[in-house]
């Protein structure tokens, strides 16, 4: 987004914070599947999104061509934070789509804030995430795009009913669906980091050849915490294949310290001695 576009959805997550910490919160549930079912009606309408963004026409013209779309069939609060969006401007129709689909995702984060449940469902998504990429006939089984995302969401259903909270499984079924246009692991995978992110938290993404003692991730935490001066949450995966250290990613960073790696830059470098 350029600062316009950003200014723009700034303001609906502005509107969306007031709507989860008022006097009384909304259900914000339902208003997160409101405003992605207008995302995926948008996906689908070239016209209307190019409409809905066209700078010809002003920001109460837009807004007022989306209310009288909806009438009758969002709740008053969707509808504000949808006309929120659209009243704003945008650099390309593409644009407000993606920001359509990404304030859907904060209104279901902001509902399981709401509840206390966000640091779990942050969990349940990386964990099943986990257990998809251990199993390559269920990662093939949920990650091909040839296959209905309805026949996708009902085993992913299946595997998680009575051990997932009912954010975590609706926004495994956004992630099915390709979130910002990215396959299922690489939407599992920004889920994560926006319920993070949501928390004003960064994520950190560790690799290591044996399970860290708490102690020992406490203190990597803190070193990171430190290092990006913000909480950090290490998100843990053990491989034994790197055969010892440790790999940390953070955002683009990459810290690679593993007996692996040393091994590999050892090898290459006797090669090109030779």
């Amino acid at each position: 987004m350029d600062s316009v576009s950003r200014q723009t959805y700034a303001e609906a997550v502005d509107r969306l914070n007031v709507l989860a910490t008022g006097d009384r919160p909304s259900p914000l549930a339902g208003v997160a599947d409101e405003i992605l079912s207008v995302a995926q009606l948008l996906a689908h309408q070239p016209r209307l999104r190019r409409a809905l963004s066209d700078p010809a026409r002003s920001g109460d013209d837009r807004a007022g061509l989306l209310s009288s779309l909806l009438e009758g069939k969002t709740t008053d609060d969707t509808m504000s934070l949808l006309r929120t969006l659209v009243a704003g401007r945008w650099s390309a129709p593409s644009e407000l789509l993606d920001a359509i689909e990404r304030l859907g995702i904060e209104t279901f984060l902001a509902s399981a804030d709401s509840a206390g449940e966000l640091a779990e469902v942050e969990d349940e998504l990386f964990r099943f995430g986990q257990v998809v990429d251990g199993n390559s006939a269920l990662a093939v089984a949920l990650g091909t795009s040839t296959t209905p995302p309805e026949q996708r969401a009902e085993l992913a259903r299946q595997l998680l009913q009575g051990k997932a909270r009912p954010a975590t499984l609706r926004l495994v079924d956004v992630a099915l669906r390709g979130f910002g246009g990215r396959n299922f692991a690489g939407s599992l995978s920004r889920l994560v980091e926006l319920a993070a992110e949501r928390r004003d938290r960064q994520i950190a993404y560790v690799t290591v050849a044996n399970a860290l003692s708490d102690a020992e991730a406490s203190r990597l935490g803190a070193r990171l915490a430190e290092l990006y001066g913000r909480p950090i949450d290490l998100k843990v995966s053990v491989e034994p294949g790197i055969q010892g250290g440790v790999r940390v990613r953070v955002g683009s960073d990459l810290y690679d310290g593993t007996v692996l790696r040393r091994i590999t830059d050892t090898r290459a470098a006797l090669s090109g001695h030779r």
